[in-house]
């Protein structure tokens, strides 16, 4: 649902332009603002996972998701008279729907340690951390086709703001516990993670880990611009949103299917270091390919 939120807009960008009478770059703020978000309040997320828990960090995120999908739909209630004013009702919805962002995504790590033996955990990781292209997915099939003019923008508000209102009351009435009443391994019985700042500090005095999450941190990078922007590269070039979205979708569902074979080969050869090397390779094979494609198309 966070990531559905994410890029409701994206594939959609130039009927929201219209519709709000608001310019692209300003459509593109509704998506950068997430990463602006996350950056601080990703270290907010990690304090809370690891001092407050895994229950209060999903039920928080579901209720931060549900409260900015709401606020998004005042933008376009008729009878309030906005005017100018409604697009700064989607900025601050989706800046609350920012802020749930990082407690969900980097809960799929700690679900997989405290509820998971240790020869299940990184397909438990793969399987839960899929659901964030998942969402991806439905936003790049589901905004084009429920947004054929800019008239239907509303409807789109009310249909991504359904499965935000129903996983805020899964989480709120279905999360009892926080950790197993028996643990899976005995890594989950004794915690050997340490204080929140003296970990961060380590993880900074640690060559490997800067170095791998420079590399992490460029993936996502790619990933998040095609994501967010694939809609205007293609429709500038004379391709309908509906063509972008597909993309969109296809360039995900990849990635799904590659993550969920990738994670059942780890899981049985623990090759990561050699699995994840492959990957950044073709990663920048295909990003090459994809700028000299479509710097050719007319």
């Amino acid at each position: 649902s966070t990531l559905q939120l994410w890029l409701t807009f994206a594939p959609v960008a130039d009927k929201t332009a219209a519709y709000f009478h608001i310019s692209l770059e300003m459509v593109n703020w509704l998506s950068i603002v997430y990463l602006l978000i996350s950056i601080p309040f990703g270290l907010v997320a990690t304090w809370v996972l690891d001092s407050v828990g895994l229950r209060c960090a999903v039920i928080l995120s579901a209720w931060l998701n549900m409260t900015g999908s709401i606020i998004r739909m005042f933008s376009v209630l008729k009878f309030l008279s906005l005017g100018s004013q409604s697009y700064w009702y989607l900025f601050v919805g989706q800046c609350l729907c920012a802020l749930a962002q990082p407690l969900i995504i980097f809960s799929p790590t700690k679900l997989a340690a405290l509820w998971f033996p240790d020869h299940q955990r990184a397909t438990a990781n793969m399987i839960a951390s899929m659901s964030n292209p998942l969402g991806i997915l439905i936003a790049n099939v589901l905004s084009p086709v429920l947004v054929p003019e800019g008239r239907h923008i509303p409807l789109m508000l009310v249909v991504y703001a359904v499965p935000a209102v129903t996983a805020c009351a899964l989480a709120t009435l279905g999360i009892h516990e926080k950790v197993p009443p028996t643990p899976p391994s005995a890594s989950a019985t004794n915690s050997t993670s340490q204080p929140f700042l003296t970990g961060l500090k380590m993880l900074l005095r640690n060559k490997p880990y800067i170095i791998l999450a420079v590399c992490f941190g460029g993936g996502i990078g790619m990933f998040t611009c095609f994501s967010a922007l694939l809609e205007q590269i293609l429709c500038e070039k004379g391709y309908s949103n509906e063509f972008a979205g597909l993309n969109g979708a296809l360039f995900t569902v990849c990635g799904l299917l590659g993550a969920f074979l990738l994670g059942l080969y780890v899981d049985r050869t623990r090759k990561f270091i050699e699995s994840t090397k492959i990957c950044f390779c073709l990663s920048a094979l295909a990003s090459i390919v994809f700028a000299v494609v479509s710097s050719r198309l007319h």
